[in-house]
């Protein structure tokens, strides 16, 4: 029986997923995931100005700062989306296994959203950008062979 690697690669805009059923064997691009909202600014997705609040001594006030910014909050919502997706294709069996390149930021907020069944199929992590990069220059930065240990 032939075993199904994914490689998913993703920074907080982007992700591309590829696929390969041969241990040294080519990558295949399967799909990818557009969030245009995980390229904008802070002050691009929040219109208004921080809240203003009073100091605790004395007459001044000062600007209120957001518990998360709106950055981080569209970055999380992607790594949830993502998450959710690999999520429902484990339970599916779609994949043996996966591997996951993302960006740093991005990796933490998709190692905060994987759920415990879907983590135990990722059998490789790295923490770098490379959503640029075509199949074959992405093939290059991983393992020469990719599963000689999944147990099916």
């Amino acid at each position: 029986m032939k075993k199904s690697v994914w490689v998913v690669v993703a920074n907080r805009a982007v992700a591309r997923l590829f696929r390969t059923n041969q241990p040294t064997g080519p990558l295949e691009e399967m799909d990818s995931f557009i969030h245009p909202e995980g390229r904008m600014l802070d002050q691009e997705l929040v219109s208004d100005r921080p809240g203003r609040g009073f100091e605790r001594f004395g007459p001044g006030r000062h600007a209120e700062d957001p518990d998360t910014s709106a950055t981080a909050h569209e970055m999380g919502s992607f790594a949830i989306e993502l998450s959710r997706f690999l999520h429902k294709a484990c339970m599916e069996r779609q994949f043996d296994a996966f591997v996951l390149i993302a960006a740093p930021a991005f990796l933490g907020a998709m190692r905060e959203h994987l759920n415990a069944s879907t983590r135990l199929r990722a059998m490789l992590e790295v923490d770098k950008n490379l959503v640029h990069l075509d199949a074959v220059a992405l093939r290059a930065q991983l393992p020469e062979r990719l599963y000689s240990t999944i147990d099916a």
